[in-house]
């Protein structure tokens, strides 16, 4: 039972390829998830990629599974780590497609895997599509109130294939994210939960998000985060289109395009390759 594990900014993730694991016919189960993603009983990691798995609109599918065993639409750094290990594996070239839940993304690869862009798709603040349950709200959410906890915030929300919720703050901590990030996340007004984003505007090139991701929690570093925090800064007016995301992690470029288009680029670690015992389950 091979594994690959790699980090994007601090993000970790292991990879499983089905062919490995022909006694996981089905996929792994919630139970094995949490027990490979555990850092105590297990390997260590903010999620499992599962793939590469056939696919008839891309190079290849892949399927992301949060430490909780809950699965994620899209991840930025997931697919940039799994656009690195296809090219590890010479099972790709420098350019080509992949299938999320959250949709189809475009992978490029630079050098010598170190540095990879990712097209992610189009941002939408469309509270249908995010989706986000304000029945009396404006049809895209954009500063509307939020209160949680013993606090008052204005919340903007998106999606690039899977929900974020992104809040202006003064100052971005981890503090603010651990303290009200698990509230967010939980809250009625978002049915499939969401990814929680602490926006402090840095200037007109560069923000500072500090994240709470939805089924993992407390997390350096995110690139389906970055992509919606910029997006709704940019859709606020607090930032121009090509912008440095500054997390716990490191950083992460962002290019908006006009029809609110992202192009994520940033670096990929190759940790460790090994091997499962089922000893651990």
């Amino acid at each position: 039972m091979r594994f690959a594990k790699y980090h994007a900014l601090g993000n970790d993730y292991v990879v499983l390829d089905p062919k490995d694991f022909p006694q996981w016919a089905k996929g792994p189960t919630v139970e094995q998830i949490v027990r490979v993603c555990h850092r105590n009983f297990g390997i260590g990691s903010d999620g499992i990629l599962w793939g590469p798995l056939p696919s008839g609109l891309a190079h290849a599918k892949l399927r992301i599974y949060n430490p909780d065993g809950s699965e994620a639409e899209k991840s930025g750094n997931g697919v940039r780590i799994f656009a690195r290990y296809l090219w590890d594996e010479k099972k790709a070239g420098r350019e080509f497609s992949l299938e999320t839940l959250g949709g189809i993304v475009q992978a490029r690869v630079h050098g010598n895997g170190e540095t990879l862009t990712i097209d992610m798709g189009r941002v939408s603040f469309s509270k249908d599509k995010i989706p986000v349950l304000l029945p009396d709200g404006p049809a895209e959410v954009l500063d509307q109130p939020l209160t949680v906890v013993d606090r008052h915030f204005l919340f903007s929300a998106a999606t690039v294939g899977n929900p974020h919720c992104v809040i202006p703050v003064a100052t971005a901590t981890p503090e603010i994210a651990k303290t009200y990030g698990p509230a967010i996340e939980l809250h009625p007004y978002f049915p499939r939960k969401t990814n929680v984003q602490f926006l402090q505007v840095l200037d007109r090139s560069n923000i500072r998000i500090e994240i709470w991701e939805r089924g993992a929690g407390y997390t350096l570093a995110s690139g389906s985060s970055s992509s919606a925090a910029a997006a709704v800064a940019h859709r606020l007016g607090l930032v121009d289109r090509s912008v440095t995301v500054h997390m716990a992690g490191g950083t992460l470029g962002i290019e908006i395009g006009d029809d609110y288009e992202i192009r994520m680029s940033g670096p990929v670690t190759r940790v460790a390759t090994g091997e499962l015992v089922s000893e651990m389950f």
